[in-house]
C-alpha cells in the first residue's frame, strides 16, 4: 500500500523537520534529488532548462539548476517572477555559471519548478505561453505546475510531466493525475506525518488480499455470488457479470433473471434460474447491469436489499434508487452495501461531481452508510468509516461497453468471499484495469476481451 498525504499535512511535516534542521537543508536536499533523476533523463546530453516560479519550489529548481552545473551540464532559466525569486537558491545557480535568459530554446529537459503545494488553479498566461512552447521532456518537481496537488483537477493550462520529483511522501495528485513516471526522494517526515489522508493499492496488495481456496474449501465456503442482471433487451449485461464472477474466484455463482438462457449457454457452470425467488442462498448479491428500471426490476432491486448480505449495485439499480427513494428503506443499515456509479450516475444520487472526486465520494459514502466506488480513470472508493482508496488506471481501455458489468461481477465475489467491502472495491478496481491493458496490448479491446484476461490478471498480482 502507498500512503497519500495532503498538501496542508505535508507543509505541516516539513514545517516540524526544517524546526530541528539547519536553514535550507531540505530545500538542498530535495533538489539534490531533482539533479539526480535529471542526470538519468538526460543519459549524456548537457542541455537543460528550468522554469522557475516564485518561492520554495522555484528555489528547489534553482538548487536543482546549482548541482547540474557541477556536473558540467548547461543550465538555463527563465525566471517567471524575477523579483521574488528564491535569493538564495538564484545566487548558488549564478555562482556557478547558470544563465538566466527570457526564453528556453535548445535544451534536452526542462525542469517544471512554476508553483508548488500551495498553489492552487491553471497556469498564469505567462507560465501558460513558455509551457505551451517546450519541445522537450518536462520533469516537474513535487507536481506539474497547474495541477490541483489534493484533487488532481486541472482547470485550464498545466504542465505535462514526463516525470515528477516528490519530496517526503506521496500527495494525491499523484494517483489522481497523470504526473508521469513518479520519483520520491525521502526528507525524514516519516514521524510528523500521521496516518495517510488516502490510501494506493498496489498489485501485491491485491494478491495478498485475493481468495484463495484452501485444502479444507468447497464451492460454498468459498462464497456463493447472486447475479440479479440482465433483461431480453440486454442480456450481455448478465453474461459479462455471470462470467466475472466466476473469473474471480473459485465458490459459486447463482443468476437469476429473464436472461438465464443466455447465461446458462456461455457458462453453463452457473446456477441459473428466471427469478430471484428461485435463487437460492448466496453470501452477496450483484444487482442493476442491464436490468431496466420498470416495477419488475424495482421489485427485484427491493428483494435484493431485503436479503440480509452484501450488495454491489450497480447501473440500472443506481438509477432506480436515485429515481424512488422508498427503495432506500428494504435494506437494514448494517448491511454492506458498495454502490459503483460513474459521474452521471452520481448526479443522480447526489448532485455533480465536481473538481474534487474524493470529497464527492466521502460526501455519498456518508450520505447513504455505503461504500462507493466512483468510477473514472482515477478510480474512487469511500467508505462510510472515512477510508478512502484510490487507483488511477494506467491506459483508457477499459473505457467500453461492457466494462462495468465486468467490474461488477469481480466485485460481487469478493464480496461473497468475505473480503472487507472497501478493500474488495479498491482491489476489483485494480484488477480490472490490470485486466484491461493485459487483453488491450495497445490495442482497443471489447468488454469481453477484458473478460477473458481476467485468469491472467489474478495470476499476474499472485505469482507461483
Amino acid at each position: 500500500m502507498r500512503g497519500l498525504w495532503t498538501a496542508e499535512r505535508v507543509r505541516a511535516a516539513e514545517e516540524r523537520v526544517m524546526a530541528v534542521v539547519p536553514p535550507g537543508a531540505l530545500m538542498r536536499r530535495a533538489a539534490f534529488g531533482v539533479a539526480v533523476v535529471a542526470a538519468e533523463l538526460l543519459a549524456g546530453r548537457r542541455r537543460v532548462g528550468l522554469l522557475v516560479g516564485a518561492g520554495n519550489n522555484g528555489g528547489d529548481a534553482l538548487w536543482a539548476g546549482y548541482y547540474l552545473r557541477k556536473r558540467g551540464v548547461a543550465v538555463s532559466a527563465v525566471l517567471l517572477s524575477p523579483d521574488r525569486a528564491h535569493a538564495e537558491g538564484l545566487a548558488a545557480f549564478r555562482r556557478v555559471g547558470g544563465r538566466v535568459v527570457s526564453k528556453l530554446a535548445d535544451v534536452d529537459l526542462v525542469i517544471d519548478g512554476i508553483v508548488g503545494l500551495s498553489a492552487r488553479g491553471p497556469l498564469r498566461p505567462d507560465a501558460a505561453e513558455h509551457v505551451a512552447n517546450l519541445d522537450a521532456p518536462v520533469l516537474a518537481v513535487d507536481l506539474p505546475s497547474g495541477v490541483d496537488p489534493d484533487t488532481g483537477a486541472i482547470t485550464g493550462p498545466a504542465v505535462r510531466a514526463h516525470t515528477t520529483v516528490t519530496f517526503g511522501c506521496l500527495k494525491p495528485v499523484h494517483a489522481l493525475a497523470d504526473c508521469g513516471d513518479v520519483r520520491l526522494v525521502d526528507l525524514g517526515l516519516d514521524d510528523e506525518l500521521g496516518g495517510p489522508d488516502l490510501i494506493e493499492l498496489d498489485v501485491d496488495d491485491v494478491g495478498l488480499f485475493w481468495p484463495v481456496p484452501g485444502p479444507e474449501d468447497d464451492k460454498y465456503t468459498q462464497g456463493v455470488t447472486g447475479i440479479a442482471a440482465g433483461s431480453a433487451t440486454y442480456p450481455g449485461a448478465a453474461v459479462l457479470a455471470t462470467g466475472a464472477a466466476l473469473l474471480a474466484t473459485s465458490g459459486m455463482v447463482r443468476y437469476a433473471g429473464a436472461a438465464a438462457e443466455d447465461v446458462r449457454a456461455r457458462w453453463p457452470e452457473a446456477i441459473c434460474t428466471g427469478s430471484i425467488t428461485d435463487a437460492g442462498r448466496v453470501q452477496a448479491w450483484v444487482v442493476g447491469p442491464g436490468l431496466g428500471t420498470g416495477l419488475g426490476a424495482e421489485a427485484v432491486l427491493r428483494a435484493v436489499l431485503e436479503a440480509g448480505v452484501p450488495v454491489c449495485a450497480d447501473a440500472d439499480a443506481i438509477t432506480m434508487l436515485a429515481n424512488n427513494p422508498d427503495l432506500w428503506d428494504a435494506r437494514d443499515p448494517d448491511t454492506p452495501l458498495v454502490l459503483t456509479p460513474h459521474d452521471r450516475e452520481y448526479e443522480r444520487l447526489v448532485g455533480p461531481v465536481g473538481h474534487d472526486r474524493v470529497a464527492a465520494a466521502r460526501r455519498a459514502a456518508e450520505k447513504f452508510n455505503a461504500v462507493v466506488l466512483l468510477k473514472g480513470h482515477a478510480t474512487v472508493v469511500a467508505g462510510p468509516d472515512g477510508r478512502v482508496l484510490v487507483n488511477r488506471a494506467r491506459s483508457s481501455w477499459a473505457a467500453t461497453a461492457g466494462s462495468g458489468d465486468v467490474l461488477s461481477g469481480v466485485l460481487g465475489s469478493l464480496l461473497a468471499a468475505r473480503l472487507d467491502p472497501v478493500l474488495a472495491a479498491g482491489c476489483a478496481a485494480k484488477l480490472h484495469v490490470l485486466a484491461a491493458d493485459l487483453a488491450a496490448d495497445g490495442a482497443p479491446i471489447p468488454a469481453g476481451a477484458l473478460l477473458r484476461a481476467l485468469p491472467d490478471a489474478i495470476r499476474a498480482v499472485r505469482p507461483l
